[in-house]
C-alpha cells in the first residue's frame, strides 16, 4: 500500500499528517536526494497556489532541499502547468507544485515534476517514500558551501503568458469575443485574464482576488453557478472556469449551460482529425468518460483508449503511443503538442481558436455527442478498506453488473486524493441506474461510511 502518494501527489488537511512541516521537510530532503543525478550544483523549482498554508509548506520543502545541498528557485503563486513549463525552461533538475487543486483552502498538497515537466511515475514516488520512511539519508548533511541556496524569480508570469500564447497561430486573435473567466481565486488569478486580454478578447474576470482562504470557495470549475449567471448577464460568447491550480478548465455556452468534459474531448478530437493533426487517430481518456465518447468517435474512425483514473496515467499512455490528445471528463485536457500536463489556459485558448476559425457558437461546436445516462455518487468513508473484503458490497456490485449487461457499466473506486468512494453507473435507463447507485451508496454508507 502507498503510504503518502495518491493519484496526484501527496494531499490532505494542511498541518495534519501528511501535510505537515515535518513531513514536507523530509519530502524535500528525499526528493532532493533522488533528483541529484549528476555532479555539480542542483536546482529545483517550487511553485504554489494561493492557499494560506502554502507559505508554511514552501518554507519546509525549501529547508529540506537546501539541507541536502540543492538550490531552490521560488516562483510564487503560479498555475501547475506553468511550474511544469518552468522545469523545462530553466533546465532544472525537478519542480514541485504546492496545491490541493480543486479542494477547499484548508487542504493542501505536494506534487513533483521531472526536469522534462512530467509528473513522476509510480516507481519514483515509491523511491521518495522509501527514503522518507527508511531513514537512509538522515546522516547526509552537507556543510559550508555545499548547503543549498534560495533564489526568487520575479518574471515568471510573463514567461508563462508568452508560452501559452505561442500555442495559437500568430495570425489568430480573439478580437470580437466576449469572455467571462472565473479564476477560482486561485493560481491563475493574474495570468488567465491577462492572456485573454492580450489576445484581444473582451474579458470579464471573476474571482481574481485571492486572500488565502477563498480559493475554490463557491467558484471555479467545481462551482460554475456564478459563471453561468455572469455569461447570461453580460451576454458573453463563452464562460471559462479554472480550478485552484488551473490545470483544468470547464466551459459555459452562450445559453449559460455547462459543457460536459467529454463533449469537449469529442469536439477537439473531431476538429483535430479533420485537420489531420490527431496523431494515431486516437483519443486517450479514462474509465470515467461516458460511453457516448466511443459512440461519437468510432464512426469517424477515431480510436478511444481508456486508462485508469488520473491525468498522469492518461499522459503515460499518450507518451507510450505517441498520441497528442487526451484528458478526463473532469476538464483535465492534455495537448502534448503544447505542454506536458493538463493546462486550463491552453485548453481555453485552443477552444477559443476553434470558435474563431469555425464562426460557430459554443453550443453548436459541442453538439457532437449523445451521452448515455450516467449517475455519479460520492460516499465519504472512514478509511479505504479493500472492497473485496466486504462481501455484501462486492455482491451488490456483481448484481448491478449482471442487470446492466452489455448496455451499461459500473465503476466503483476510491478517490486518489480524498476519503471518498466514487460510484459511477451508466445505462440506457436513467431511473434504473439512479436506483442502483442510491442502493449501493446506502450500503457503502452503512458498512464503511464516515459520520455525516
Amino acid at each position: 500500500m502507498r503510504k503518502l502518494f495518491g493519484t496526484d501527489g501527496v494531499r490532505g488537511v494542511a498541518n495534519v499528517e501528511p501535510i505537515t512541516v515535518e513531513t514536507a521537510m523530509k519530502l524535500g530532503r528525499a526528493a532532493a536526494h533522488i533528483f541529484k543525478h549528476k555532479e555539480g550544483r542542483h536546482r529545483i523549482v517550487i511553485g504554489k497556489d494561493t492557499r494560506l498554508s502554502c507559505y508554511m509548506i514552501e518554507s519546509a520543502l525549501t529547508s529540506g532541499m537546501c539541507s541536502l545541498g540543492v538550490d531552490v528557485i521560488l516562483v510564487g503563486p503560479l498555475p501547475t502547468p506553468a511550474v511544469a513549463f518552468m522545469a523545462r525552461s530553466l533546465r532544472v533538475d525537478a519542480a514541485v507544485m504546492i496545491s490541493a487543486s480543486h479542494n477547499s483552502f484548508q487542504d493542501n498538497g505536494i506534487k513533483f515534476f521531472s526536469k522534462e515537466g512530467f509528473k513522476l511515475p509510480d516507481q519514483v514516488e515509491h523511491q521518495i517514500e522509501d527514503l522518507l520512511f527508511s531513514g537512509e539519508i538522515d546522516e547526509i548533511r552537507p556543510t559550508a558551501k555545499e548547503i543549498g541556496k534560495v533564489f526568487r524569480l520575479d518574471d515568471v508570469e510573463g514567461r508563462y503568458i508568452e508560452f501559452v500564447k505561442r500555442s495559437l497561430p500568430k495570425d489568430l486573435d480573439l478580437v470580437g469575443l466576449k469572455v467571462v473567466v472565473d479564476c477560482a481565486n486561485g493560481a491563475s488569478y493574474k495570468v488567465a485574464p491577462t492572456v485573454l486580454q492580450e489576445l484581444g478578447a473582451d474579458v470579464i474576470p471573476l474571482n481574481n482576488h485571492p486572500n488565502g482562504t477563498n480559493i475554490n470557495a463557491n467558484c471555479g470549475s467545481m462551482h460554475p453557478e456564478g459563471l453561468q449567471k455572469a455569461v447570461i448577464e453580460h451576454k458573453a460568447h463563452v464562460g471559462i472556469a479554472l480550478d485552484g491550480d488551473a490545470d483544468r478548465s470547464i466551459f459555459v455556452n452562450e445559453k449559460g449551460e455547462v459543457v460536459d468534459g467529454d463533449a469537449l474531448l469529442v469536439t477537439f478530437a473531431l476538429a483535430m482529425q479533420e485537420d489531420r493533426r490527431l496523431k494515431g487517430e486516437t483519443l486517450v481518456t479514462t474509465l470515467m468518460s461516458n460511453m457516448g465518447v466511443e459512440l461519437a468517435l468510432n464512426p469517424k474512425r477515431i480510436h478511444v483508449l481508456r486508462t485508469q483514473v488520473g491525468d498522469r496515467y492518461v499522459i503515460e499512455r499518450m507518451l507510450n503511443g505517441a498520441y497528442n490528445l487526451g484528458g478526463e471528463q473532469s476538464g483535465h485536457l492534455i495537448f502534448l503538442d503544447y505542454n506536458t500536463t493538463g493546462d486550463g489556459v491552453i485548453t481555453a485558448l485552443q477552444f477559443l481558436a476553434l470558435m474563431v476559425r469555425s464562426g460557430k457558437s459554443v453550443s453548436d461546436l459541442t453538439n457532437c455527442m449523445t451521452p448515455l445516462p450516467q449517475v455519479l455518487k460520492n460516499v465519504r468513508v472512514k478509511q479505504k478498506r479493500d472492497l473485496a473484503e466486504i462481501p455484501d458490497i462486492q455482491q451488490k456490485i456483481t448484481d448491478c453488473e449482471q442487470k446492466l449487461g452489455e448496455a451499461g457499466r459500473i465503476l466503483v473506486r476510491y478517490s486518489g486524493t480524498e476519503l471518498l468512494l466514487r460510484i459511477m453507473i451508466e445505462g440506457e435507463d436513467g431511473a434504473v441506474i439512479s436506483e442502483m447507485a442510491e442502493t449501493l451508496a446506502a450500503m457503502v454508507q452503512k458498512k464503511i461510511g464516515a459520520e455525516q
